[in-house]
């Protein structure tokens, strides 16, 4: 069985026992979350939401709060001497997906 759920903006495809990366929650490591936002609820058959599943939820643990790779943004302008370095690291919540409840 699997599900589609939507969390910081982005869709994630997700089964029992998977750990996902997603946009920073708001949650210690070790507390339960759930996502409420169910697109699609497949397996034997295939529940599609307009927009979200009625009654699905997808709960799962967090298992920590990682940030993610640097990235450089590097503004220049030429012929002025204007250039400009920064990095940039962002900030995911790791869950491990426990349950989905269709």
């Amino acid at each position: 069985m699997y599900a589609i759920i939507a969390t910081g903006g982005k869709q994630y495809k997700v089964s029992e026992g998977d750990v996902i990366c997603v946009e920073k929650l708001d949650a210690e490591a070790g507390n339960d979350v759930t996502f409420d936002q169910v697109l699609a609820v497949g397996g034997d058959k295939l529940t599609i939401g307009s927009p979200t599943v009625e009654s699905a939820s997808v709960t799962g643990k967090v298992v920590d709060q990682i940030k993610g790779k640097k990235v450089i943004v590097y503004h220049y302008k030429r012929k002025s001497g204007y250039h400009k370095k920064n990095g940039h690291r962002q900030a995911y919540t790791k869950v491990q997906i426990d349950k989905i409840n269709s």
